[in-house]
Order: structure tokens, then sequence, then C-alpha cells
């Protein structure tokens, strides 16, 4: 069972981690990834087979029943076929919400991190708390680190991506390259899912469906048909390979603030 880890609370600190604990009410998503809440969250195991969460101390490790089952299905594929563990980061809050920091989704419990740093050996508690990413992009250079880069890598992310109720992964778009050019056969549905984003690197982001029955959760638009291997991935290479600035995420737009579901405010006020 988890432990409860009290929050790093500073001056900036949202009013969802502020919340120490899930509320009472039956595991529901509500709202949208990136304006929304988490009523009846479930604690993810710090350590499981084939996983471990990094940075517990945040308080992140809270999520849907969906994403903790998704992440036990997904550990025991490490574990039991490619013999390593995977790094868990952040999944959301206790009642999920807004961070001060990090993310602007992952706010209904059915977004998780997967470090793309592979254990094969768990690492310790001191390890744990202050872990070491490893990014298998040069970045500047825009194309694959190969010392870093694992042949489990692909496999691990195509089960990741195989799972039914997967809406979409985000990871460097010179990462979804690599997996478009490694798969040889006539499989590539799992290919639509693997989305090319900003920053992506040295993790991937699994985002899930809403799940059934779920009437107050709104899902993301479906990925466009295709594998996404071809002209739209393309698009994503810098025409000058000198010019850095297209390598990074841009600078982020002003955006008119959102208001919460009806919902989530009550999730605050009967806190």
């Amino acid at each position: 069972m988890a432990i409860l880890v009290a929050l790093p609370l500073g001056a900036n600190a949202t009013p969802w981690e502020q919340l120490e604990r899930p509320s009472t009410q039956p595991t529901e998503s509500i709202g949208s990834y990136a304006n929304g809440c988490l009523a009846g969250a479930e604690a993810l195991p710090l350590e499981g087979q084939g996983y471990q969460v990094i940075r517990s101390h945040r308080a992140r490790y809270y999520a849907h029943s969906d994403a903790v089952d998704y992440i036990r299905q997904l550990g025991k594929v490490a574990s039991t076929q490619y013999q390593t563990n995977l790094l868990i980061g952040d999944l959301s809050l206790p009642q999920g919400g807004r961070f001060s920091f990090g993310h602007s989704s992952h706010q209904t419990g059915l977004d998780i991190d997967i470090w793309l740093r592979l254990a094969d050996q768990k690492l310790s508690v001191e390890e744990l708390a202050e872990p070491k990413a490893m990014s298998v992009v040069h970045v500047s250079q825009y194309k694959l680190n190969q010392q870093n880069w694992d042949e489990r890598h692909f496999g691990i992310v195509k089960q990741a991506a195989s799972i039914k109720n997967v809406a979409r992964i985000f990871v460097h778009p010179v990462i979804k390259q690599k997996l478009c050019d490694e798969e040889r056969s006539a499989d590539r549905e799992w290919l639509r899912k693997i989305r090319p984003w900003w920053g992506h690197y040295s993790h991937m982001h699994v985002r899930l469906t809403c799940p059934e029955g779920s009437s107050n959760c709104q899902n993301q638009s479906l990925p466009p048909e295709g594998d996404g291997c071809g002209a739209e991935l393309a698009s994503w290479k810098p025409v000058d390979e000198s010019d850095n600035s297209s390598l990074v995420r841009p600078p982020a737009k002003k955006k008119k603030p959102k208001v919460i579901p009806e919902q989530c405010q009550l999730l605050l006020e009967n806190s």
C-alpha cells in the first residue's frame, strides 16, 4: 500500500496541492485532461512487479483505478518479457487538479509519465528521491542517441500503445521516427497512438481514454487516421538544423483562464 507523503507546499501551490488525501466518493475522472479533477483516487503502490515510483515526495502517485491497473499490467510485461523495471513519474494529485509546475495536464488521473531509463536493477530509496533522467535523443542535433537507445524500448512502447484503453502516447518526434522505421510488420495501427510532441525525449507520456460510464469525463479527439509516419512527422524536423529554437517547446500563448467543472469546484469546497 502506498505511503501517504505530505505535499511540498510553496508560495505558488495550487488549491489541489493542499489536499492531502483522495475524496471518499466513487472513483471518477471529471473534466478534461488539462482542466479537471479526480474523485475517489487510488494511490499507486510505490513499488510493484516491474516498476518503481520516482520522486514520491511530490505526492503525484494518485490516479484513476484504470491507470493503476494499466501500470501493473505494463510493469508485468517489463518484468517478464524484458527483465527490467519501469520508472513511473507523475500521475495525478490526491484529488487531481492543476499542478503548480511541470504539467498543465495530469488533472484527471488518466495521464502517466514513464521514463525511458530502464532500471534493470531496482533503484535505492535515495536514487528514487533524486533520479537522473536519460535522454534517448540528441535534441540539438535532432537525431537519436544511439548509445542510450535500447532495443527493448521498441517492444515496451509498442506494448504500451497496444493496450486497449490507451488514447495517446507522447514522445519526441525523433523517437516516433525510430519506432516507425523499426516496425517491419503489417501491424502499424498502434503507431497512430504515438504522437510527436515537444520535450518528451527522456520519457513517454501515456494518456488513457475516459473510463466506460464516466459521463463527466471529456476525451480528447481521436488522432488523425494512419500511422502518422509520413508528412506529418517530417514536418517536425527543423528546416535549418543550425536553428535550435524549433527543437524546444515554443513560448506558451496567453490563454483565457479556464473555468473548472462544477463537480471539481464542489470537491474543493467539501475537502
